[in-house]
């Protein structure tokens, strides 16, 4: 029997495409296949990509040389978002063979036998987005601390910024039953927390069932999904990444309140604290329902840990509505933010929106957003120490040794730094956490722990 084939996977983007890339690959490690880290030479690279963050062309383009340098006579894989957005640019990148739309990603197999090294263009398989009209199962597996878990796909919002719904097709979901017998996959590989992810994971249940001659009918909803999830023994933890405020309930956060193994962590898309822009950017809520979300997690969990995405420099962000989104998110009592700096997207209405805000304006609100975060953060971790009696978590601990050190996190996401132990690897671990801690070769904010 000869030596079996290589393959090694780059992942750009979120946490789903973390959780694709790792179902592909074991796709490859059924098929006999023995997979590499990307550093080293392997015979086959597969490039996951993204086309929700900048400059998704130039990161494209210097993964593919990476690889190369590694092994120049390899074949070279692109597949993901961008893929299907750009197939034929993508193609047109020196050294890539071959290039794979969202229907035909999880297929990859059947292409790659085929497949030979292309001295010009690159093979194109991307169809319209149409086609990817099925869910396709996928988990994380290889950190052995948390798994992303896919629970949902595609996305039938139109906000008018978003390449997403061109990228992966309608909004499309598991099955209740499916998911759970995922978890309890996953719980027999000893992780011990699962994020669940999706593109709009809040309207899980689309495209679950279908009525001949009807419309996609919701075979379950959101808050039916976690209160099963909610009873998986082995798995410690579950983590919610992302939820659109409009589909984020009373109902959803009281049963997380009162959750057994559901974290005090929600992350939150804003995007804008203006109500003027919320509209342009054809987002279903205004500002006042988000607020109204906030309050009522602080409720019920004054502990939890809230994160926001806001867009800076949208077409027609002039100074004075970007100030009321400021003001807005320094009032909201909120734990962090992921600032995105707008950027025009082909194909979407707001890239042919008028009064466009210069790239040197749209810079100097991302970093005042950004020190307003650092703010929000230091904030949210100071309420956590106290020098008279010391706090107590629980920490899920890493594996990395950073300076002779680990870290972990807590369940409402504050992360703490341990004396290093192997034997604390993938442990939940009872802390009392000092003061912050400062870690060479570590620039985030975390809290020096000891073990109790």
């Amino acid at each position: 029997m000869g030596t079996p084939k290589t393959v090694a996977f780059h992942t750009l983007g979120c946490k789903l495409n973390f959780s694709e890339t790792s179902s592909i690959g074991r796709q490859f490690t059924e098929a006999g296949y023995q997979e590499l880290k990307f550093e080293d030479p392997a015979d086959i690279y597969v490039i996951n990509t993204c086309s929700v963050t900048d400059f998704a062309d130039r990161k494209c383009r210097k993964t593919v040389r990476k690889a190369l340098r590694n092994s120049p006579n390899a074949l070279v894989v692109v597949v993901g978002c961008y893929a299907q957005l750009k197939p034929d640019e993508i193609a047109e990148i020196p050294g890539v063979d071959l290039v794979l739309g969202a229907a035909q990603k999880f297929r990859i197999l059947d292409y790659i036998d085929e497949l030979s090294k292309s001295p010009d263009k690159g093979m194109v398989q991307a169809g319209e987005v149409k086609e990817a009209n099925e869910f396709v199962n996928a988990f994380s597996f290889g950190d052995r601390t948390r798994s992303f878990l896919k629970v949902q796909d595609g996305c039938n919002y139109k906000c008018s910024f978003c390449t997403i719904p061109q990228a992966r097709g309608a909004s499309r979901s598991n099955t209740i039953e499916s998911i759970v017998h995922n978890a309890e996959e996953i719980a027999e590989m000893g992780v011990k927390e699962i994020v669940l992810t999706g593109v709009n994971i809040g309207d899980f249940g689309n495209g679950t069932e279908v009525i001949e001659g009807t419309k996609p009918k919701k075979e379950a909803l959101f808050i039916d999904l976690i209160q099963e999830l909610d009873k998986v023994e082995g798995i410690e933890r579950f983590r919610i990444s992302s939820i659109e405020p409009n589909l984020l309930t009373n109902e959803i956060i009281e049963f997380v309140a009162d959750s057994a193994r559901f974290v005090p962590h929600f992350h939150i898309p804003l995007q804008s604290g203006n109500n003027k822009q919320l509209q342009q950017m054809r987002r279903r809520y205004k500002r006042e329902l988000y607020a109204d979300r906030v309050a009522k997690i602080r409720a019920v969990m004054p502990h939890c840990c809230i994160g926001v995405d806001v867009i800076v420099g949208f077409p027609g962000e002039t100074n004075e509505d970007f100030l009321e989104t400021y003001r807005f998110v320094q009032e909201l009592d909120i734990s962090y933010l992921h600032v995105f700096t707008y950027s025009e997207r082909a194909n979407t209405p707001a890239a042919e929106m008028e009064a466009v805000v210069p790239v040197h304006v749209r810079r100097e609100r991302n970093e005042m957003l950004r020190i307003l975060s650092e703010k929000k953060k230091r904030q949210f971790y100071e309420q956590h120490i106290d020098a008279t009696k010391p706090r107590t978590h629980i920490a899920l601990m890493e594996g990395k040794n950073v300076g002779g050190k680990m870290t972990g996190f807590t369940k409402n996401y504050l992360k703490v730094a341990l004396d290093y132990d192997e034997s604390l690897v993938n442990q939940l671990v009872k802390v009392e956490v000092q003061d912050f801690a400062a870690i060479d070769g570590i620039t985030d904010m975390m809290l020096l722990a000891n073990q109790l």
